[in-house]
């Protein structure tokens, strides 16, 4: 019942009592719709979150930032995003547009950096007042291309002065080819990267035969392609690709090394996705103490990493077999471990647990609305010129 002051004040009729348990429920699910559907998961369509969209999208249309242009500060860069499209804290701009630029994190970077974005070894990059970016020359060309061409929807911001595209028109399936990780909210996604030849190449295929087989196509896409190396052993690739849910296997690239006093080294080249190389060599170093009686043929540990690439050398005692104590470091370290695959994303507006054949399908469908789009503005173009 109102008081008598809520009825002076105007407010009888205009209080609706709810049920506190049924707003709630209502109110979770609304959020956590919002978390997966503008947060969290990747589109299948362009295989990017809002945030990375958005970044693209400001950096190229707004501030003109291309690969042939100098860089631009990454504070200006945050701040226009911020401003315009992307209404959250800065950090989590940053971190995605530094993600972009990590060649250790992306198969095929999106963003140039310059500056400090960070290294394999878990340093962080530099504070956005020193770095600076610009776009990738496949970004422009693939990822932003023919945006003035009436091929993508757009809609309001979040305070409805600008516009924004929903998706953008990429020429190559990028959520296979870049992969994601998201946590959302009841759910996850962890897409691995892929070999872009091998995408476009199996893409090719679809279109040439609409009911190839997983069998075929797995022949053709062989595999994930993880920007730091390695090997995969496929455990349940064939599964992983057929139901979007299965693991894998990565193992470190190790060679035996001899030394003219017939010393021998192992030298690790290539290492599993996502392993930090500093806790590793820092795991087998614990470990050698841990495990004397099984590693005390190990002298001692040298990264010798530089810019031309990953190099870190165990130095193994004379008399003792290198080849026993790499199985034992692939045994406790992560020199090998798993991969979960859960390929979940956006498509038709829900998410889905989405097979290989699913998400090249989805591009593909994509491909077509964008080429039928672009054509009909060609026509109305030319028919205005006529």
């Amino acid at each position: 019942m109102l008081t008598e002051e809520e009825k002076n004040a105007g407010l009888e009729g205009r209080i609706i009592p709810v049920n506190i348990e049924q707003q709630m429920k209502s109110a979770y699910i609304d959020y956590s719709m919002s978390v997966i559907v503008s947060r969290a998961l990747p589109d299948a369509r362009d295989g990017l979150k809002p945030v990375h969209r958005r970044i693209l999208y400001d950096m190229s249309a707004e501030l003109g930032l291309y690969s042939d242009k100098p860089t631009r500060k990454s504070a200006r860069i945050v701040g226009d995003v911020l401003g315009k499209f992307h209404p959250h804290g800065d950090s989590s701009v940053y971190d995605a547009m530094v993600r972009m630029a990590q060649e250790w994190s992306l198969r095929y970077p999106l963003i140039f950096g310059q500056g400090n974005f960070g290294s394999m070894d878990g340093d962080s990059a530099a504070a956005m007042r020193y770095t600076e970016a610009r776009l990738q020359k496949v970004t422009q060309e693939a990822f932003l291309a023919d945006l003035d061409k009436d091929v993508v929807d757009f809609v309001p911001n979040f305070d409805e002065t600008e516009k924004e595209p929903s998706v953008l028109p990429v020429k190559i399936p990028n959520l296979l080819v870049n992969g994601s990780e998201g946590i959302a909210v009841g759910m996850a996604t962890s897409i691995p990267p892929h070999n872009l030849g091998e995408v476009i190449d199996g893409v090719v295929a679809y279109i040439d035969k609409k009911n190839i087989s997983l069998k075929e196509m797995m022949k053709i896409v062989r595999g994930p392609d993880f920007p730091t190396g390695g090997y995969v052993v496929a455990d349940e690739l064939e599964q992983a690709y057929e139901t979007g849910k299965g693991k894998i296997t990565m193992r470190a690239k190790v060679h035996i090394e001899v030394l003219p006093n017939d010393r021998k080294n192992l030298v690790i080249t290539e290492l599993p996705y996502q392993v930090n190389k500093a806790d590793l060599l820092t795991k087998i170093l614990a470990l050698r103490e841990d495990k004397k009686d099984l590693l005390a043929g190990i002298a001692e540990i040298v990264d010798e990493s530089d810019k031309e690439g990953v190099r870190a050398v165990v130095r193994i005692k004379k008399d003792y077999d290198p080849k026993k104590i790499l199985d034992i470091l692939f045994k406790h370290t992560n020199l090998q471990c798993t991969y979960g695959i859960n390929m979940v994303a956006i498509a038709d507006g829900k998410p889905q647990q989405m097979g290989l054949l699913d998400i090249i399908a989805c591009y593909t469908n994509y491909q077509r609305d964008v080429v039928y789009n672009r054509t009909k503005f060609q026509l109305k173009k030319a028919k205005e010129r006529a």
